[in-house]
């Protein structure tokens, strides 16, 4: 693959609608995302109906706008990725027909690309962080709404799930955390923001499966004693909010702590996810990393959250071993990192 091949990226998997231009050298040559937090906001979550409405309406001229921004004109592009999964559905099938189209009209190659994967290959794209990107194998702590997972990332398309959480993905702990301390949704930004103001120590919150075997998580028991503390007036909001992040960082630590014995070898920890812009989390994995002798890597707080430079770039990462996919590739609102084919050889 030429080093200025183009690549368009889509990404319509939740509630951002995002789109993205990337040479295949790494260049971002433009990106840009539309929240939908205000259609979501008054029902405190993502309606899915809304958000593939949102998705159908916004996505077109999105493209328009970083084709746009590009300096680039359709005729310019080499191939076209976008989200098949996981994720809603509506919205999948909104950003993958929407590439898939693009693709047909110009004969251009399709990347139907895995959510996971592109968050887990996003630290590799060349230039985003000081330094040479990491070599694999690296541990992947997946860190969001929907998924929090440790990841054994062995090479493209080689995925080993290491431990993965019983109950509710971090993201959503904090969300529902937030809500108890009458925040706004999303409640993760709003709840570190509160809890900068609060003393972490002042609330005696469990820490659930701290130091149990294995690298799996529970998050359900930690909000209900966030709610108990709640009801009982235990302390301020903003020393609930303190303790509960501490709380969570502890756990993430010590879970990443036994997936790292459990993969000897590794090159880096790295964190991604919308959890992974929490400063908290980031801190006490950088301690964690530094104790071990590795680098602790996290993508920018932009990249961070669902965006379409990951997924361009994920494209970029199969195109050059000369993967595609063929228009008939169905979305999968259901796609699990170890159901990825590895590369041949």
């Amino acid at each position: 693959m030429k080093r200025d091949a183009v690549i368009l990226g889509i990404e319509s998997s939740c509630d951002e609608t995002a789109a993205a231009v990337l040479r295949a050298d790494g260049t971002i040559l433009a990106e840009a995302v539309f929240s939908q937090q205000q259609e979501h906001a008054a029902f405190g979550g993502v309606v899915p109906e809304i958000a593939a409405r949102a998705h159908l309406q916004y996505l077109p001229g999105l493209v328009a706008k970083v084709m746009d921004e590009a300096g680039i004109g359709y005729a310019a592009l080499h191939a076209v990725a976008a989200t098949a999964g996981p994720g809603l559905i509506g919205g999948l099938i909104v950003g993958s027909s929407f590439a898939k189209g693009l693709a047909l009209a110009r004969a251009l190659p399709f990347l139907a690309i895995n959510h996971l994967e592109a968050h887990a290959l996003t630290v590799r794209l060349p230039g985003l962080l000081p330094g040479a990107p990491p070599e694999f194998p690296y541990l992947l702590l997946l860190l969001s709404g929907g998924h929090c997972q440790c990841v054994l990332v062995e090479g493209l398309g080689r995925y080993r799930r290491l431990g993965s959480t019983l109950d509710d993905a971090v993201g959503e702990a904090f969300d529902k955390a937030a809500k108890l301390l009458g925040l706004p949704w999303p409640g993760g930004p709003h709840l570190e923001r509160l809890a900068a103001r609060g003393n972490p120590s002042l609330v005696p919150l469990p820490r659930p499966l701290l130091g149990r075997p294995g690298c799996d998580f529970s998050f359900s028991g930690l909000k209900t004693a966030v709610a108990r503390a709640v009801a009982l007036g235990q302390a301020g909001p903003e020393d609930i909010a303190a303790s509960f992040q501490a709380a969570v960082a502890a756990v993430l630590a010590d879970r990443a702590a036994h997936a790292l014995d459990m993969a000897p070898g590794v090159t880096a920890l790295v964190v991604a996810g919308g959890v992974a812009a929490n400063g908290a989390v980031r801190a006490a994995l950088g301690s964690l990393a530094a104790a071990r002798g590795l680098p602790m890597l996290a993508p920018p707080l932009r990249y961070c959250t669902d965006n379409a430079v990951m997924v361009a770039w994920a494209g970029l990462e199969r195109l050059r071993h000369g993967l595609a996919d063929p228009l008939s590739h169905n979305p999968r609102p259901r796609w699990p990192l170890t159901e990825l084919s590895p590369l041949a050889g």
